[in-house]
């Protein structure tokens, strides 16, 4: 950045600039907006280079338990960068954190022979007081180039993966959208089901309908439903945003297994991906590229990588300390808090 850079908050008025220059729906205006409803505190400054917005970063605060002090998120942004840095460290210290989670949405393809390219910037987080933090998101994902056509994009699906769309399509499976209030409530009904199933947790009930009132205006969340027999199995939250298709949550039946609605589900995301002018598809994590069979993810991440995605490596989790004497403290509470919840999911099973 030269020197007639100028650092600043964002601007109401300046809401359509913002969101022309993010890269990803978490730095979106509307995502801020929604987590203010959720008790967190938002803060976004913009980089302007004589005048002109050229990048900007939205960050969160949340209020730590017992702690008297918050933590602060970063997530998806852009690569990192000495004035970026500088920012979110001012930022912490205003809002008091013990540190600022910052995640990338910096990726690159996976190298088999576990050659990171990211060496040099994991070297200049650390050198200004990041260390390797507990990650919110996963460090790998499919993404999906959605500009061959149609055709070849089938083409390229594994044969299985192929043999299971046409057998929903034979079936009868059905794709609609259903955006709305009542799409949402159906997707928790489903959701509620898929997490005693699979014993994972989400997010409250609560939360999803505040981001279908914030985010649903936006045009950014869409849901989409694959029916059967006029049962909807099969219920997908999904986020368009800067030309690139998400697919953060998702949620099943255990009824017709056998009708693959999934799969189908997976291939008609991508035809609206690319029917909408989408360059992209980003599947929203898996696995890395020596899956661990009896990982409990590895379900999740052989369907995705059906869809002839590339796997992807971003940076990872740093977190960026701004209290460097309460901090490690607070890494054992969160240990503990962790080794806690994993017993108790155990203990449900």
């Amino acid at each position: 950045m030269n020197d007639a850079m100028l650092l600043r908050p964002i601007r109401e008025e300046e809401r359509a600039l913002y969101d022309k220059i993010i890269q990803h729906p978490l730095q979106s205006w509307a995502w801020g907006e929604f987590r203010k409803k959720t008790g967190v505190e938002v803060e976004r400054v913009g980089f302007f280079d004589n005048g002109k917005l050229v990048s900007a970063i939205q960050v969160f605060f949340h209020k730590i338990p017992h702690f008297n002090a918050t933590a602060g998120y970063f997530p998806k942004g852009p690569m990192p960068e000495e004035e970026q840095v500088s920012a979110v460290q001012q930022l912490g210290k205003r809002h008091n954190a013990l540190f600022v989670k910052m995640e990338p949405n910096v990726a690159q393809p996976v190298n088999e022979n576990g050659i990171s390219g990211f060496d040099e910037v994991k070297k200049f987080l650390q050198s200004q007081g990041a260390q390797p933090g507990r990650p919110l998101f996963t460090r790998y994902t499919f993404q999906l180039d959605l500009t061959p056509s149609e055709e070849k994009l089938f083409a390229n699906l594994a044969s299985k993966t192929r043999y299971n769309v046409n057998v929903a399509f034979k079936k009868g499976v059905q794709i609609f959208e259903n955006t709305s209030e009542e799409g949402v409530e159906r997707h928790l009904e489903i959701l509620a089901e898929t997490t005693q199933r699979q014993g994972f947790y989400a997010h409250s009930p609560d939360y999803f309908r505040t981001m279908w009132k914030t985010l649903g205006e936006s045009g950014m969340m869409r849901i989409f439903e694959a029916t059967y027999q006029d049962t909807v199995l099969v219920s997908w939250i999904m986020f368009v945003c800067n030309g690139v298709l998400y697919y953060p949550y998702g949620a099943s039946r255990n009824l017709h297994r056998d009708v693959m609605a999934s799969n189908l589900m997976m291939w008609e995301m991508i035809k609206f991906g690319k029917a909408n002018g989408c360059k992209m598809f980003d599947m929203w994590g898996s696995l890395g590229p020596q899956p661990d069979e009896k990982d409990p993810w590895f379900g999740f991440h052989r369907f995705k990588k059906g869809f002839g995605g590339q796997l992807v490596e971003f940076i990872g989790t740093y977190d960026l300390v701004t209290n460097p004497p309460i901090y490690p403290f607070f890494r054992i509470a969160e240990d503990l808090r962790w080794t806690f919840l994993r017993l108790k999911a155990k203990l449900k099973k």
